[in-house]
């Protein structure tokens, strides 16, 4: 189990971000699809995909050196490619992912009971809403990483928490869950199966027993001084993970044709 008053522990990864695991019968580490990605394989991706046009849009309108970065290597993928991140990084696109990920760690800090550094008076109003919603949860573990050994899953839980005489995964949200919920539910899901791993030696130990089908949502949108915490259905996010499984699989295949003779 990770220790409440240290800080989470580094993950190696490959260069496709994922994390790399010791097998369970030693050996070099290996690398393990992470809990987000499977999570995610039954996302719809229209309005995220629409959301990014329109912030490429904006982003080569304000910056007309990138506008004509892209007529002079409109025949290159690599090129557009990386102009295309510039032009979303102009439109501040990531502005809130930047803000919700260092909130995330305040929230950390808080539950270890560090000292606070000076934060603007916005955040200090998010992290009291924080406080206050939580102040039932009984905080377990902290950034506990955990493995699927038999699936080659593996993610890291933000909490696990004791609340009613019960242990539950609990995940932190700073932006809108409108229309994630489905991806949170499957993510829970599967940290709620996993062992915990040490990431040092290789050591798999069992998680504190958790409620195998209620998880928390702890939702802390950035900059609006509230948190609500959810109730969600791990039963029907293992249902999901399942079928997501099963089209990773189908992604794969590539027998379905054969010559055509008459």
């Amino acid at each position: 189990m990770t220790d409440l008053t240290a800080p989470a522990p580094t993950i190696n990864r490959d260069r496709w971000g994922r994390p790399l695991v010791i097998p369970p019968g030693g050996g070099n580490p290996i690398p393990y699809t992470r809990a987000t990605t499977v999570a995610g394989t039954l996302d719809d991706t229209h309005a995220l995909t629409r959301w990014k046009q329109r912030q490429t849009a904006i982003g080569l309108a304000d910056r007309p050196d990138l506008a004509l970065a892209v007529t002079a290597h409109r025949d290159d993928k690599r090129q557009l490619d990386d102009v295309c991140e510039q032009a979303m990084e102009a439109s501040q696109s990531s502005a809130k992912a930047t803000t919700g990920t260092a909130l995330h760690t305040l929230t950390e800090h808080v539950d270890r009971g560090d000292e606070l550094p000076t934060i603007p008076d916005s955040v200090a109003a998010d992290l009291n809403a924080y406080q206050q919603a939580t102040q039932a949860l009984d905080v377990v573990a902290i950034e506990q990483f955990v493995v699927l050994d038999d699936l080659k899953i593996a993610g890291t839980a933000d909490r696990i928490v004791r609340w009613g005489g019960m242990n539950f995964i609990a995940d932190l949200k700073t932006g809108s869950i409108t229309y994630s919920l489905q991806k949170i539910a499957a993510q829970l899901a599967i940290y709620s199966r996993g062992v915990a791993y040490n990431i040092d030696t290789g050591d798999r130990n069992p998680l504190p027993e958790v409620h195998p089908t209620a998880g928390i949502v702890i939702h802390l949108p950035a900059g609006e001084a509230r948190c609500e915490l959810h109730w969600i259905d791990l039963r029907r996010g293992w249902e999901a993970v399942r079928l997501a499984l099963q089209v990773r699989a189908w992604r794969k295949e590539k027998n379905l044709t054969k010559p055509f003779t008459p």
